[in-house]
Protein backbone atom coordinates (compact mmCIF):
# COMPACT_ATOMS: atom_id res chain seq x y z
CA UNK A 1 0.00 0.00 0.00
CA UNK A 2 1.33 3.40 -0.99
CA UNK A 3 0.57 6.66 0.74
CA UNK A 4 0.39 10.13 -0.70
CA UNK A 5 3.43 12.29 0.00
CA UNK A 6 3.02 14.74 2.83
CA UNK A 7 2.42 18.30 1.64
CA UNK A 8 5.30 20.68 1.99
CA UNK A 9 4.91 23.11 4.88
CA UNK A 10 3.93 26.68 3.92
CA UNK A 11 6.94 28.61 2.71
CA UNK A 12 9.11 25.55 2.11
CA UNK A 13 9.66 26.40 -1.56
CA UNK A 14 10.55 29.99 -0.66
CA UNK A 15 12.92 28.85 2.08
CA UNK A 16 14.75 26.61 -0.38
CA UNK A 17 14.87 29.41 -2.94
CA UNK A 18 16.26 31.87 -0.40
CA UNK A 19 18.94 29.39 0.66
CA UNK A 20 19.92 28.88 -2.97
CA UNK A 21 20.06 32.64 -3.60
CA UNK A 22 22.14 33.32 -0.49
CA UNK A 23 24.68 30.77 -1.68
CA UNK A 24 24.91 32.26 -5.19
CA UNK A 25 28.39 33.08 -6.48
CA UNK A 26 27.54 33.44 -10.17
CA UNK A 27 28.99 36.95 -10.48
CA UNK A 28 31.70 36.60 -7.83
CA UNK A 29 34.58 37.37 -10.20
CA UNK A 30 32.93 40.65 -11.29
CA UNK A 31 31.95 41.96 -7.85
CA UNK A 32 34.48 44.37 -6.29
CA UNK A 33 33.45 43.49 -2.72
CA UNK A 34 32.54 39.89 -3.42
CA UNK A 35 29.09 38.31 -3.25
CA UNK A 36 26.72 39.12 -0.41
CA UNK A 37 23.18 38.51 -1.70
CA UNK A 38 20.87 40.88 0.17
CA UNK A 39 17.10 40.49 0.11
CA UNK A 40 14.16 39.76 2.39
CA UNK A 41 11.10 37.61 1.76
CA UNK A 42 8.30 35.73 3.48
CA UNK A 43 5.34 33.75 2.09
CA UNK A 44 3.02 36.12 3.99
CA UNK A 45 4.46 39.33 2.51
CA UNK A 46 1.85 41.72 1.13
CA UNK A 47 4.16 44.41 -0.26
CA UNK A 48 7.06 43.70 -2.62
CA UNK A 49 9.78 46.31 -3.14
CA UNK A 50 11.97 45.84 -6.23
CA UNK A 51 14.84 48.31 -6.40
CA UNK A 52 18.24 48.27 -8.08
CA UNK A 53 21.09 46.68 -6.13
CA UNK A 54 22.75 47.16 -2.74
CA UNK A 55 25.09 50.07 -2.14
CA UNK A 56 28.22 49.84 -0.02
CA UNK A 57 26.47 50.47 3.31
CA UNK A 58 23.87 47.81 2.54
CA UNK A 59 26.63 45.42 1.53
CA UNK A 60 28.44 46.07 4.81
CA UNK A 61 25.39 45.59 7.03
CA UNK A 62 23.43 43.03 5.03
CA UNK A 63 20.27 45.12 5.60
CA UNK A 64 18.48 46.35 2.45
CA UNK A 65 17.74 50.07 2.17
CA UNK A 66 19.87 50.72 5.25
CA UNK A 67 21.11 54.07 3.97
CA UNK A 68 19.94 57.58 3.15
CA UNK A 69 18.01 56.33 0.13
CA UNK A 70 16.16 54.03 2.49
CA UNK A 71 15.36 56.93 4.80
CA UNK A 72 13.74 58.79 1.93
CA UNK A 73 11.89 55.68 0.74
CA UNK A 74 10.48 55.09 4.24
CA UNK A 75 9.33 58.70 4.30
CA UNK A 76 7.52 58.23 0.97
CA UNK A 77 5.85 55.10 2.35
CA UNK A 78 5.08 56.69 5.74
CA UNK A 79 6.67 53.69 7.48
CA UNK A 80 9.10 53.66 10.37
CA UNK A 81 12.04 51.25 10.40
CA UNK A 82 10.24 48.68 12.54
CA UNK A 83 7.31 48.36 10.13
CA UNK A 84 9.52 48.63 7.05
CA UNK A 85 11.65 45.70 8.18
CA UNK A 86 8.70 43.50 9.17
CA UNK A 87 9.66 40.65 6.88
CA UNK A 88 6.30 38.96 7.40
CA UNK A 89 4.62 41.89 5.61
CA UNK A 90 7.24 43.40 3.30
CA UNK A 91 9.49 41.57 0.83
CA UNK A 92 12.54 43.30 -0.65
CA UNK A 93 13.88 41.61 -3.77
CA UNK A 94 16.17 43.93 -5.78
CA UNK A 95 17.10 43.50 -9.43
CA UNK A 96 20.64 42.74 -8.33
CA UNK A 97 21.31 41.00 -5.04
CA UNK A 98 24.94 42.08 -4.65
CA UNK A 99 26.83 45.38 -4.73
CA UNK A 100 27.92 45.85 -8.38
CA UNK A 101 30.61 48.50 -7.92
CA UNK A 102 30.86 52.04 -9.29
CA UNK A 103 30.12 53.43 -12.72
CA UNK A 104 32.35 55.91 -14.58
CA UNK A 105 30.48 58.87 -13.06
CA UNK A 106 31.10 57.78 -9.49
CA UNK A 107 27.62 56.44 -8.81
CA UNK A 108 26.63 52.83 -8.26
CA UNK A 109 26.87 50.67 -11.37
CA UNK A 110 23.71 49.03 -12.76
CA UNK A 111 22.68 45.68 -11.30
CA UNK A 112 24.51 42.73 -12.78
CA UNK A 113 22.58 41.46 -15.82
CA UNK A 114 22.87 37.84 -14.73
CA UNK A 115 20.85 38.36 -11.55
CA UNK A 116 17.30 39.31 -12.54
CA UNK A 117 16.67 36.50 -15.07
CA UNK A 118 17.85 33.98 -12.51
CA UNK A 119 15.82 35.15 -9.50
CA UNK A 120 13.07 37.69 -10.19
CA UNK A 121 10.28 35.48 -11.51
CA UNK A 122 11.13 32.66 -9.13
CA UNK A 123 10.84 34.92 -6.11
CA UNK A 124 7.65 36.51 -7.41
CA UNK A 125 6.07 33.08 -7.87
CA UNK A 126 7.02 32.19 -4.28
CA UNK A 127 5.28 35.28 -2.85
CA UNK A 128 1.60 34.46 -3.37
CA UNK A 129 0.20 37.03 -0.94
CA UNK A 130 1.79 40.12 -2.56
CA UNK A 131 -0.88 42.67 -3.44
CA UNK A 132 1.32 45.66 -4.32
CA UNK A 133 4.70 45.75 -6.06
CA UNK A 134 6.81 48.90 -6.12
CA UNK A 135 9.10 49.17 -9.15
CA UNK A 136 11.83 51.54 -8.04
CA UNK A 137 14.05 52.96 -10.74
CA UNK A 138 14.50 52.34 -14.42
CA UNK A 139 15.97 48.83 -14.15
CA UNK A 140 12.98 47.36 -12.29
CA UNK A 141 10.56 49.21 -14.56
CA UNK A 142 12.24 48.03 -17.74
CA UNK A 143 12.27 44.41 -16.57
CA UNK A 144 8.73 44.20 -15.22
CA UNK A 145 6.80 46.62 -17.45
CA UNK A 146 8.30 45.56 -20.78
CA UNK A 147 6.36 47.14 -23.66
CA UNK A 148 4.55 49.45 -21.26
CA UNK A 149 7.82 51.27 -20.71
CA UNK A 150 9.54 50.79 -24.06
CA UNK A 151 10.79 54.04 -25.55
CA UNK A 152 9.84 56.08 -22.50
CA UNK A 153 11.99 57.72 -19.89
CA UNK A 154 11.76 56.94 -16.21
CA UNK A 155 9.97 60.27 -15.69
CA UNK A 156 7.36 59.45 -18.33
CA UNK A 157 6.88 55.98 -16.87
CA UNK A 158 6.35 57.25 -13.32
CA UNK A 159 4.11 60.08 -14.51
CA UNK A 160 1.87 57.45 -16.13
CA UNK A 161 1.35 55.62 -12.83
CA UNK A 162 -2.45 55.82 -13.12
CA UNK A 163 -2.34 53.61 -16.23
CA UNK A 164 -0.18 50.86 -14.75
CA UNK A 165 -1.52 47.31 -14.33
CA UNK A 166 -3.27 46.68 -11.04
CA UNK A 167 -0.84 46.04 -8.22
CA UNK A 168 2.17 47.71 -9.88
CA UNK A 169 3.43 51.18 -9.05
CA UNK A 170 6.56 52.73 -10.61
CA UNK A 171 8.68 55.09 -8.52
CA UNK A 172 11.90 57.03 -9.03
CA UNK A 173 14.89 55.87 -7.07
CA UNK A 174 14.95 57.68 -3.70
CA UNK A 175 18.68 58.36 -4.00
CA UNK A 176 19.75 61.79 -2.87
CA UNK A 177 21.20 62.17 -6.35
CA UNK A 178 17.56 62.55 -7.47
CA UNK A 179 16.83 65.58 -5.28
CA UNK A 180 16.98 67.86 -8.33
CA UNK A 181 14.54 65.53 -10.14
CA UNK A 182 12.07 65.87 -7.26
CA UNK A 183 12.30 69.66 -7.47
CA UNK A 184 11.64 69.57 -11.23
CA UNK A 185 8.69 67.22 -10.80
CA UNK A 186 6.61 68.49 -7.86
CA UNK A 187 3.65 66.38 -9.03
CA UNK A 188 5.42 63.32 -7.64
CA UNK A 189 5.21 64.39 -4.00
CA UNK A 190 1.92 66.22 -4.50
CA UNK A 191 0.01 63.47 -6.31
CA UNK A 192 1.80 60.13 -6.31
CA UNK A 193 3.23 60.01 -2.79
CA UNK A 194 -0.21 60.39 -1.12
CA UNK A 195 -1.57 57.60 -3.35
CA UNK A 196 1.49 55.49 -2.60
CA UNK A 197 0.90 55.89 1.14
CA UNK A 198 -2.76 55.05 0.74
CA UNK A 199 -2.03 51.85 -1.18
CA UNK A 200 0.73 50.75 1.18
CA UNK A 201 -1.49 51.29 4.21
CA UNK A 202 -4.29 49.33 2.52
CA UNK A 203 -2.20 46.24 1.79
CA UNK A 204 -0.41 46.22 5.12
Amino acid sequence: MTTAPLPSPPGADLAALMAEARACTLCADALPLGPRPTFRASPTARLLIIGQAPGTRVHETGIPWNDRSGDRLRDWLALDRERFYDESRIAIVPMGFCYPGRDKNGGDAPPRRECAPLWQHRFRAALPQVALTLLIGIHAQTYWLGVLRRGRSMTETVADWRSMPEGLLPLPHPSWRNTAWLRRNPWFEADLVPELRRRVAAVL
